[in-house]
């Protein structure tokens, strides 16, 4: 009989050993024909404080390292403007950083992946051989949020080609004053504009099934990304444009100028809300309980979670970082639920780990942020599918998408004036003529077409960081055989009279910024430029193609100009000018933003009672495509 008990118990340990293991093997969150929600609330139970905590933090993919994944459960790596892993790299090489950096987060206890973020702002703008489309405020100009949505598809393509599913787009800013640096990022002054713009979400994201709840992220495939509507909220009204100063605005006025987009943003299923620098009647947005937690999570019911800006708690304290623990409790009971640090995570996580040990912040808190960073994550698949492949490589800078950018281009163009007098209109020009000349800093610039956000955070100058067609390029090409193109970028007078041009186009306009960099009190074009258009209005028929990222002083000049050009900020398919300039598409773009007549004026938007613009909003002159253009 002992011998029998004795085996009877070892049966019975045996039994229990293998639920044990059964047990381990299964659970609910790993389980993808589980609801979403029930792998959550299963996966939140299992985790440790730290775990929970390593979600929250996002760091840089200069100080990321397998180990850091996996040691503190990292939960986002980012790349920050001009962040790449090696100059020029190909979409390969991002694949194999990032599934690098995947495999320490799915060795860590738990194997929950890390988000990859980017900025792909105007295409996945930080990749070398991207498409590069205008910046917002050209697309604001289209007046085409179909077009932006197909743009938003593409951008989503390049961004996954890359391994990437995540990026820091769109800006929904409402920009009310050109001299922020940031202004280009926005597509109107006009909130009506940018709500319309939002369905690039749809075109990044993919389009939420019609019984979709509201408020709930949805990312919709391996061919789309996860969306982050920015920046929460007033960004772009803040006192005459300063970047990361105060938007001094009543609740009304919030409410109907700068939130709509976001109400928007959630409807269409925005997975995650980038929470402003700017600070609202002087309270910084980073530290403001009351719109992030109380109406943007209360009232709008957004799901997602809400991410900081680049070191965004360090700057609720004057200076930055003067006292990180009030700023990281401030920020935390704010709502944020991830932090952009990106270098010190080992000070953020002992600092949070410290207040919810002592009760400050409340384990509640800590729950809701890391249930939200979850649902992301299960909703769109990175349990699933956390390592990227190599199949959408050629996506990368395709043909199509080139085409597309072409399309945007010549979408966005505003034509402002067209002949000294109507009776005799410049434009289209003819392709067929004996000599022409190209003239002005932004001819030959690939850099200054695409502006800032590209490449490095700042832009570039000139045409060797990334692939593209300059206007002079595409001019060449799209003129007759017969005809002499003469590129000169700062002619005097006196070479323009002796050589007999049948006409000039002149490209000039602002070099490339972001940010800070870009505020502006002056609005002027670059030296040497005005001096260009004297030296060559003066003494042959001229287009001036203006590129900017707003509206700039031209007003002196307009007088001895034939025809000029709003062309924004186009990126990389010069071709899309050429397209109007030469009547193989007629102009259809209208002004996103007013055209001031000096800086004086400022700020200055539609409705104001002080309203004099020198082109109003919504301004644009209409031309006809026609098939061919002869010397005139």
């Amino acid at each position: 009989m002992k011998t029998v008990r004795i085996l009877m118990r070892a049966v019975l340990l045996g039994m229990v050993s293998l639920l044990s293991f059964a047990n381990a093997e299964y659970a609910k969150y790993k389980d993808p024909k589980q609801r979403v929600a029930v792998r959550v609330k299963d996966l939140l139970g299992r985790m440790s404080l730290e775990e929970k905590i390593g979600q929250m933090v996002q760091i840089d993919r200069t100080i990321a390292t397998v180990q850091f994944l996996k040691d503190y459960s990292i939960g986002s790596v980012l790349s920050g403007g001009g962040s790449t892993p090696l100059p020029q790299a190909r979409a390969a090489d991002w694949v194999n950083m990032i599934n690098d950096f995947q495999r320490g987060s799915l060795a860590s206890r738990l194997g929950i992946p890390m988000i990859y973020g980017i900025d792909a702002v105007h295409g996945h703008n930080n990749v070398y051989n991207a498409t590069i489309f205008p910046h917002n405020v050209g697309l604001g100009a289209t007046r085409d949020p179909e077009l932006v949505k197909r743009i938003g598809a593409a951008t989503a393509l390049e961004v996954r080609a890359t391994g990437i599913p995540y990026v820091f787009a769109p800006c929904i800013a409402v920009c009310r004053d050109p001299r922020w640096g940031r202004c280009y990022e926005s597509y109107s002054e006009d909130h009506k504009i940018v709500q319309e713009m939002t369905d690039v979400i749809l075109g990044l994201q993919g389009d939420p099934p019609s019984n979709f709840r509201k408020g709930v992220p949805f990312v919709g495939g391996k061919d789309k990304v996860a969306a982050c509507a920015k920046h929460f909220v007033g960004d772009g009204g803040t006192t005459n444009g300063i970047n990361e100063n105060n938007t001094v605005i009543d609740m009304h006025g919030l409410l109907s100028i700068h939130m709509p987009a976001y109400s928007d943003s959630i409807i269409k299923g925005v997975s995650t809300i980038m929470v402003s620098y700017s600070s609202w009647n002087g309270e910084k947005m980073h530290a403001n309980r009351e719109l992030v937690t109380g109406f943007l999570k209360g009232t709008l019911k957004f799901k997602g979670f809400v991410i900081s800006d680049w070191q965004g708690i360090d700057r609720i304290t004057s200076p930055p970082h003067s006292n990180y623990t009030y700023s990281v409790q401030s920020g935390i009971q704010a709502g944020i639920d991830m932090v952009m640090i990106p270098f010190n995570l080992t000070e953020f996580i002992d600092d949070l780990t410290d207040l919810v040990k002592n009760n400050v912040i409340t384990m509640d808190r800590i729950d809701d942020a890391v249930g939200r960073i979850l649902l992301v994550k299960f909703s769109m698949g990175l349990f699933e599918n956390p390592l990227a492949d190599l199949s959408l490589v050629n996506e990368l800078g395709s043909q199509a998408h080139r085409d597309l950018a072409r399309e945007a281009v010549r979408k966005s163009l505003v034509l402002l004036k067209n002949g000294k007098n109507e009776s005799h209109p410049l434009i289209p020009l003819p392709k067929k003529a004996p000599k022409i000349l190209v003239a002005g800093s932004h001819a030959d610039n690939l850099g200054y077409q695409c502006g800032g956000w590209t490449i490095n955070w700042q832009g570039f100058s000139g045409n060797n960081y990334t692939r593209g067609t300059t206007i002079l390029g595409a001019i060449r090409s799209a003129v007759d055989s017969s005809t002499e193109v003469v590129y000169r970028d700062n002619p005097d007078s006196d070479f323009v009279k002796s050589n007999n041009f049948d006409y000039a186009i002149v490209a000039v306009g602002e070099a490339p910024y972001a940010e800070t960099a870009g505020d502006s009190m002056t609005l002027t074009m670059l030296d040497p430029d005005p001096s260009v258009i004297t030296n060559v209005c003066e003494a042959v028929k001229c287009v001036v193609i203006i590129i900017s990222g707003r509206p700039i002083v031209i007003e002196p000049y307009i007088s001895s100009v034939d025809a000029l050009v709003a062309a924004w900020l186009p990126g990389t398919e010069g071709q899309g000018v050429t397209d109007v300039l030469f009547g193989d598409y007629g102009f259809s773009g209208k002004l996103p933003r007013s055209w001031f007549k000096t800086v004086d004026q400022l700020p200055m938007n539609v409705g104001d009672p002080h309203y004099d613009p020198l082109f109003p909003f919504d301004f644009g002159l209409k031309t006809e495509s026609v098939p061919s253009i002869v010397a005139r």
